[in-house]
C-alpha cells in the first residue's frame, strides 16, 4: 500500500536526483577554444614548403596557423592578428610554389560531373570541410587590407638585394584568365623561355605601385633592357579581379586599355577571376589585395627576385641588374627562340 508520506518521500528523492544530475552538466566549448578543422585545399607538403620558403604553412580554413620565422611570417594580412606596428624586411629565401606549373592548373573552373556534384553535396564531411572554409572567409574583415595600407604604404617585404640563385629559386603559379586579345589563356606557356617581368595587381591604387617599377617613365633603364633583348624579355600584366562587378567593368573599359598597353602587348595583359588560393597567395607573398606586386620570372618559371608595393631607388637598379643577369643565363644555356620545356617529375605525396 502506497501513502503519501511514501509518495513525497519518492518524489523527493526524484528531485534530488534531478539536481544532481544537473548540477553535473558541461556547457558546450566556446568557439574560439575549438581547434580549427582541416579544410579543401590543403597540401600535404605545406610543412616543407614553409620551411623553404620562410612563409607559414597554410590551410585554406585556418591560414594564419603556421611557422614563426621568414621574413613573410610577421607580415600584415587580411586575416589573422591585427598588428600595430610592422617593418618590412628583404626577403632572405626565395619565395613561390615547390612543383613547376603546367597549363590547365588554378584555372577555378568547377570540371566535375553532375555525378561528381552530387556525391560530393551528399558527402556530410565534405559538407563541413565547406562550412569550415566559407566560415573562415565570412569572418575576415573586410577593410583589413586597407589598414593594413599604413605599413609603408602597404608594402609587405623588401626587393632582395640580388636575385635568387637559380637552383634554388621556387616557382610562379600558372594563372588562367582572359587577355586584351579576348582569348582565353594560361600564362605559363607565354613565360616558358622568356625573361618575365610579371606585375600583378587588383584596383588602380595597386597598379600604379606596380607602375613605379614597371612603366617607362618611372623606370627606363628597365625598358631599355626589354628592348635590347630582342624579344627574349618581356612585360606580362595581371590584373586580378575576383569580383564579378568589378571584373565586368573591366572588360567593359578593355578598349581603353589596348590603346594604353598597345597591341604588341594584348596578349601579355591578363584579366584573372578565379584560381588564387590562399596557398597560392601565401606562397608567391600575394599577402594584400590592395598592393600591387612584382616579380622577375626566368625562362623556366622560377621566381629569381620579387617587389611589393611603390618602389626604392635601389629596388629598381635591382630589378633591371635581374633581368640582364637571367638573360646572360639563358645566353650560357644557349635558349633561343625555341624553347624546349624540361618536364620535371613531381614527387609523390606522402600518404
Amino acid at each position: 500500500m502506497i501513502t503519501r508520506t511514501g509518495i513525497r518521500t519518492g518524489s523527493r528523492a526524484a528531485s534530488c536526483l534531478l539536481c544532481q544530475w544537473r548540477s553535473f552538466g558541461v556547457s558546450h566549448r566556446r568557439l574560439a577554444d575549438k581547434p580549427p578543422a582541416p579544410t579543401p585545399g590543403a597540401s600535404s607538403d605545406l610543412n616543407s614548403k614553409g620551411a623553404l620558403n620562410g612563409t607559414s604553412p597554410v590551410v585554406a580554413g585556418n591560414p594564419d596557423a603556421g611557422a614563426t620565422e621568414g621574413p613573410l611570417a610577421h607580415a600584415p594580412r587580411a586575416y589573422g592578428k591585427k598588428l600595430k606596428d610592422f617593418t618590412p624586411t628583404p626577403l632572405a629565401r626565395p619565395i613561390g610554389m615547390n612543383s613547376p606549373p603546367s597549363p590547365g592548373e588554378n584555372t577555378g573552373i568547377d570540371k566535375r560531373t553532375l555525378k561528381e556534384r552530387h556525391a560530393d553535396f551528399t558527402n556530410y564531411e565534405k559538407h563541413l570541410k565547406r562550412r569550415e572554409y566559407l566560415k573562415n572567409k565570412i569572418s575576415r574583415p573586410y577593410f583589413r587590407d586597407w589598414r593594413n595600407l599604413q605599413f609603408h604604404e602597404g608594402k609587405t617585404f623588401l626587393s632582395p638585394p640580388r636575385p635568387f640563385r637559380a637552383d634554388l629559386s621556387l616557382y610562379f603559379p600558372n594563372l588562367y584568365g582572359r587577355t586584351l586579345a579576348k582569348v582565353d589563356a594560361d600564362t605559363t606557356p607565354l613565360l616558358e623561355g622568356r625573361a618575365s617581368v610579371v606585375a600583378v595587381f587588383s584596383s588602380m591604387w595597386a597598379e600604379n605601385q606596380a607602375r613605379t617599377f614597371t612603366s617607362p617613365d618611372q623606370n627606363p633603364a628597365l625598358h631599355e633592357a626589354l628592348q635590347a633583348s630582342g624579344g627574349r624579355a618581356q612585360l606580362v600584366q595581371i590584373n586580378v579581379e575576383e569580383d564579378v562587378l568589378k571584373a565586368w567593368l573591366v572588360r567593359f573599359f578593355s578598349g581603353s586599355l589596348r590603346r594604353r598597353v598597345g597591341k604588341e602587348n594584348w596578349d601579355k595583359y591578363f584579366l584573372v577571376r578565379r584560381g588564387i588560393t590562399d596557398e597560392i597567395r601565401e606562397s608567391i607573398g600575394l599577402l594584400n589585395s590592395k598592393v600591387g606586386y612584382t616579380y622577375l620570372v626566368d625562362h623556366q618559371c622560377r621566381i629569381r627576385w620579387a617587389g611589393s608595393g611603390p618602389a626604392a631607388p635601389e629596388e629598381k637598379e635591382g630589378l633591371v641588374k635581374g633581368v640582364q643577369r637571367i638573360l646572360s643565363e639563358m645566353e650560357q644555356e644557349g635558349v633561343g627562340e625555341h624553347f624546349v620545356r624540361r618536364v620535371v617529375a613531381k614527387k609523390p605525396e606522402e600518404t
